[in-house]
């Protein structure tokens, strides 16, 4: 895939910096859903994963560590070079979900699916701000596993399951 290159502005949502792509640039990612990009900003170079936004783009948390290193901040309009890759970053396994896998015995099971699943499992369980709700997502994802199945069934995965910056699977409007 060529790169897309693009200007967008750093935004703060409830105190998470992203940025954001137009959707004319998100239109030339391969997938309405996550994306892990090869990105540049201020010749910084790294990769990450690009979340959808539920409004048919795609936004990605700006650390710290790369708002530092870049030297962007909130307000700032940058250049971003993306390129998408089939190499997926290994995601953060939860603490409940992680006891859940030790106690039901299917750490192995968990590590013989592949990257991709584990970051459906894991934005599926996640998409919910209510703890039952998510109990019952671990649970239920942890019988499935034990039954087989690779990823979780009938997700909308061009939704934002990040609720500290979306509502209802949109990002929250940008200020």
């Amino acid at each position: 895939m060529r790169k897309i290159v693009f200007k967008t502005k750093i935004y703060e949502i409830n105190s998470w910096k992203i940025a954001r792509f137009p959707k004319e640039a998100s239109d030339k990612l391969p997938s309405r859903g996550m994306v892990m990009v090869k990105c540049t900003i201020n010749n910084l170079q790294f990769e990450t994963t690009l979340e959808p936004d539920g409004l048919g783009s795609h936004w990605f948390r700006v650390s710290d560590s790369l708002s530092k290193e870049a030297k962007i901040s909130v307000g700032d309009t940058i250049s971003l070079e993306v390129e998408s890759t089939n190499n997926w970053i290994e995601p953060e396994i939860p603490t409940d979900l992680k006891k859940e896998l030790e106690e039901n015995k299917i750490q192995k099971t968990w590590n013989s699916i592949t990257t991709k699943s584990r970051w459906e499992w894991i934005r599926w369980i996640r998409f919910t701000k209510n703890p039952e709700t998510r109990k019952k997502r671990i649970e239920s994802a942890c019988s499935m596993l034990k039954e087989g199945k690779k990823r979780p069934c009938c997700f909308n995965y061009s939704i934002c399951t990040l609720t500290q910056v979306s509502k209802n699977g949109k990002l929250i409007e940008l200020k």
